[in-house]
């Protein structure tokens, strides 16, 4: 777990790193970048596109994408104590596309990807406007909204909660989890931070660490102190 992290700060001490998630891919050993994950109250948020401009969304669109989005979803959440997580994808386009007139992502890409995810006993559903969706998770009927974009779910999950959610990095032998907000340096030193986000973090990252095995908790371990080095720098 680590408390907010300026990318900024980073490129001025002149980091080899793109940002946080390089470090940890690299120094971790795995094969690919982790997904990010936003976490509120018990729902998720993850996406399929994370730092990407908007400009170029679109072409990072494609089936393997969202079915392997939609796998991972489902493998953190289990990890994290929901047996049978509920999945809600979002739609690309306004209106989810409106049956083909502004836009075909939904129709070529993202529902033969949920159909996949389903024949994998996925328990996801869509797509489904994103106007709209968040309204329907946030009266129960879904656990997680799979966006297709980062402000697609930021804006909402921010919008709930801003003092109380978390992100969480999925994909790596160990949980990695810090506060979805920033570092609002224009409270520094003033003592009137709010910590909810930061003992949720924690709270998360512990939960989900329980059934890790051995060898990827000292990874993390290790990439703790490697992190702390970074910022330092």
């Amino acid at each position: 777990t680590f408390t907010p992290f300026n990318k900024y700060a980073m490129k001025l001490a002149d980091s080899s790193y793109e940002d946080e998630i390089a470090v940890i891919t690299e120094e971790s050993g795995a094969e690919r970048n982790g997904r990010e994950f936003n976490i509120l109250d018990g729902l998720w948020n993850a996406r399929i596109t994370s730092h990407v401009p908007l400009k170029d969304v679109a072409r990072h669109i494609t089936k393997e994408a969202v079915v392997n989005g939609l796998v991972l979803t489902d493998r953190c959440m289990r990890d994290a104590g929901i047996t049978r997580p509920r999945i809600a994808v979002a739609g690309l386009n306004p209106h989810a596309g409106d049956s083909g007139n502004f836009g075909r992502e939904e129709i070529d890409i993202i529902e033969p990807a949920v159909a996949a995810a389903k024949a994998q006993e996925i328990l996801c559903e869509g797509p489904f406007p994103s106007d709209t969706v968040f309204l329907r998770a946030k009266r129960g009927d879904f656990d997680a909204v799979q966006t297709m974009y980062h402000d697609q779910g930021q804006i909402a999950m921010k919008l709930m909660g801003f003092e109380r959610g978390i992100t969480l990095i999925g994909g790596y032998a160990f949980p990695v989890c810090t506060p979805a907000h920033g570092t609002a340096f224009d409270i520094a030193g003033k003592g009137i931070a709010n910590l909810g986000a930061t003992r949720n973090a924690l709270l998360i990252a512990a939960r989900m660490a329980q059934p890790r095995d051995v060898d990827g908790m000292e990874r993390g371990r290790r990439l703790g102190s490697i992190l702390t080095k970074v910022a330092a720098e």
